[in-house]
């Protein structure tokens, strides 16, 4: 097993492509009693992006209820947009609107910012093979080392000519031809689960279907790929699967539907967090009773850190014990949790050890090195594994949070500081990515009203 360490000054993630980020620092709050509070989620990020697409090769228009409004949806709206989807904003029963997606003849002929949303640069590509003329894809700086071979490659075994210059990230250019031939093809989807949805989700409208096959040894965030099969199936898609790892789907219509959209449970994650970091107790309402997101696993994992988990109908309530638990993880399939629990583990009273989720390396930021960076620039002790990290009790201090445009390392100084004074994070609007309000719902939660020295986020769409 190859191990290293990772101090603060040592760990560039980027390079020489290092993206834009706030100068800002945020003083993350210090919780000088235990929380009682309730916290109110928007809409899923993985649901709203999905819904988006299914919406655009519908053969019908599509309400949106309560869909998330944050950097990455909007990226998504913008880019349907771009290849001729009308996308209109409508009022709703939630605080912000909901959308209704008119499908359109796809056109290419334009450019989609990706930013830096894994579901914009892997789900629309086939849509660019499905419009006629070139679609360029570009994002931030940071998502030109974000892996998109299987993408590429999977479409060109179609018979979608994609002109990438040989690099197999952003940029690169698809020329569509304003339809996709489909059949067999094979993938690696090692490092996201997003390549094999972002073929799923499209493959109804290609000429022969798809028989899809992973081909690498792992298969991460499997619930994800479960989510774009339950989207699917409520449009009258059938996705089958003749084996672990291998999905046929059979050309057809795409149905239009009205669609409510789940609150983000991974987003749940900071907040309950809080309650056990501040030994309180935080309800989130309007949990779902099933769901498809990995955040309900949440329920689970919480318990093992010391928490205790109370479900009334719909609304879900963690209860901090007096003490934070040591843990033993192994989490394949809910990576995007690892950020946060990892928090969780740096102030516990005991050794944690979290694996399974060497894939999280290639999001927003490579995160085990991130994390292990910022925390042992507190004076943690923090060991990076081949696929995870040891987290061993130290006493922290005060220091700058660095969060490499990544909103989870964001949220993850935040859970730090209500324990530790004088921790500032750097560039805490990276939370707009899936979640605008954070700063906002952060000060509510700890002091029960609103906060007044921050602008309410909004993105034009």
């Amino acid at each position: 097993m190859q191990i290293s360490r990772y101090s603060a000054p040592e760990f560039d993630p980027y390079g020489d492509n290092r993206p834009e980020e706030s100068t800002e620092l945020w003083a993350a709050p210090v919780a000088s009693e235990p929380i009682v509070a309730a916290v109110k989620l928007p809409g899923s990020k993985s649901l709203t992006n999905r819904e988006l697409v299914l919406s655009a090769l519908a053969d019908a228009p599509s309400l949106l209820r309560r869909p998330l409004h944050s950097r990455d949806s909007a990226l998504m709206v913008q880019a349907l947009r771009s290849l001729g989807t009308r996308i209109v904003e409508v009022d709703g029963e939630g605080p912000d609107p909901d959308l209704l997606v008119t499908p359109g003849e796809l056109l290419g002929s334009t450019t989609i910012d990706c930013g830096l949303a894994g579901t914009v640069m892997r789900f629309l590509p086939p849509l660019a093979g499905l419009a006629l003329g070139p679609t360029t894809f570009d994002g931030d700086e940071g998502a030109r080392i974000r892996p998109m071979a299987a993408t590429i490659g999977s479409l060109r075994d179609l018979g979608v000519d994609i002109d990438d210059n040989g690099r197999a990230v952003l940029p690169f250019t698809v020329h569509g031809t304003g339809r996709i031939a489909g059949g067999d093809v094979s993938i690696d989807a090692s490092s996201s689960s997003q390549f094999v949805s972002g073929l799923l989700l499209a493959a109804a409208r290609f000429d022969d279907g798809l028989h899809l096959r992973h081909s690498g040894e792992r298969l991460p965030s499997q619930p994800h790929i479960e989510m774009t099969i339950a989207a699917l199936a409520a449009r009258g898609v059938l996705v089958e699967e003749p084996a672990v790892g291998e999905w046929i789907v059979a050309p057809g219509a795409i149905a239009g539907r009205e669609v409510d959209i789940e609150p983000d449970l991974s987003n749940a994650a900071p907040f309950l967090a809080a309650a056990l970091v501040t030994r309180g107790s935080v309800t989130i309402p309007d949990w779902p009773e099933q769901t498809t997101q990995v955040g309900d696993e949440l329920l689970r994992l919480l318990p093992l850190f010391g928490a205790t988990v109370i479900r009334d109908g719909s609304l879900v309530t963690v209860r901090g014990g007096d003490r934070i638990l040591p843990v033993e993880l192994h989490l394949p399939e809910a990576g995007e949790l690892a950020p946060n629990l990892v928090a969780l583990a740096a102030l516990a009273n005991g050794t944690s050890t979290i694996t399974g989720i060497g894939h999280i390396r290639h999001h927003e930021t490579d995160r085990l090195a991130a994390l292990a960076a910022e925390i042992n620039g507190l004076g943690g002790r923090v060991t990076e594994l081949d696929d995870g990290l040891m987290i061993e009790p130290a006493p922290l201090h005060g220091g700058v949070w660095r969060s490499y445009a990544d909103h989870r390392t964001a949220t993850s100084g935040a859970i730090i500081g209500l324990a530790v004074p004088g921790v500032d994070v750097h560039d805490i609007g990276s939370t707009a990515k899936t979640l605008p309000a954070f700063p906002q719902l952060w000060h509510e939660m700890l002091h029960g009203a609103p906060a007044t020295q921050f602008e309410p986020f909004s993105l034009t769409l």
